[in-house]
């Protein structure tokens, strides 16, 4: 059993086709097809049941599916490690982050280490903070850059970099605009406009209005803040964002006694020996940090 068919494996049932799997490994789909082939030969068992269009992992599929993870894993964990004791810093690093991190907070990183590591390929996949926090848990990615939940989770290692204050905000002829103090109870008479209910800023608006026992009046949500930030400017609701994002579009609602703030940082697996790349990326990231000594 090589590890290409591994490979082939693990991208036929994380894209769900083998469409997609060829185009994720650069391969064209009859050799993904082949590896697929040849696997369930060596295994005497079906992976994937074919229906139509759509592509299902068999009990034999599912069986392997965490497996195959934990082969590649470690087999790129004993990879790093020895090349990285000649200290070369190249390779591909592979980084997921969120769109609103890597518009706001990345490109000065991003900037710096491409110019002082050309070598290093940089593959990076703009996802949820969630989704990016899911794919270092599993091993997808050496790193993810992103909100760190409200409860730090004891499964990876995070680190925060950027403090990022959260301030409520509206249109400037929105109802509230011209109060000067609005109360939380004001605030669920009109429509808030938040991020989805997965996402870790959303948990922290939630809390606290529950925690005053107020029920809020979300009338639509989506995960791209910028989004939500065109949403607000053009009147349709008042939202909860970071307050880089305040501008001449919108203004803070005077919520007066409410602080709320978000950590954002880096996320890794604590059982992965990280490569030298990302090790650079790291030292680079925390330069930029706004929690630096």
């Amino acid at each position: 059993m090589d590890t290409s068919s591994l490979h082939a494996f693990l991208a036929v049932a994380d894209t769900g086709s083998f469409t997609g799997a060829a185009e994720k490994l650069f391969l064209t789909q009859p050799a993904i097809s082949k590896r697929i082939a040849q696997l369930e030969e060596q295994l005497g068992a079906r992976l994937f049941d074919r229906i139509g269009r759509q592509i299902h992992l068999t009990e034999a599929g599912l069986a392997l599916l965490p497996r195959a993870r934990n082969v590649v894993r470690e087999l790129e964990d004993m990879s790093r490690s020895i090349s990285g004791l000649s200290g070369e810093v190249s390779g591909t690093l592979r980084i997921g982050t969120s769109h609103h991190i890597g518009l706001h907070r990345l490109p000065p990183v991003l900037r710096q280490f491409s110019r002082e590591y050309p070598q290093v390929q940089l593959d990076i996949h703009f996802i949820d903070s969630e989704e990016a926090w899911e794919g270092v848990l599993h091993g997808d990615l050496e790193l993810g850059v992103v909100t760190l939940p409200p409860v730090a989770d004891e499964r990876v290692y995070s680190e925060p970099i950027w403090d990022d204050p959260l301030v409520f905000m509206a249109a400037p002829e929105h109802p509230l605009a011209s109060k000067n103090n609005v109360t939380l109870k004001m605030l669920t008479d009109f429509p808030a406009l938040l991020p989805s209910p997965v996402t870790f800023t959303r948990r922290i608006v939630e809390t606290l209005f529950r925690d005053k026992e107020l029920t809020l009046n979300i009338s639509m949500s989506t995960n791209y803040l910028e989004t939500i930030h065109m949403m607000v400017a053009i009147g349709l609701g008042w939202s909860v964002l970071p307050a880089t994002m305040i501008d001449d579009q919108v203004i803070e609602l005077p919520v007066n006694e409410i602080l709320m703030q978000r950590q954002l940082g880096f996320v890794m697996h604590p059982a992965r020996s990280l490569s030298n790349a990302a090790q650079r990326f790291l030292d680079i990231l925390r330069e930029h940090g706004h929690l630096n000594p």
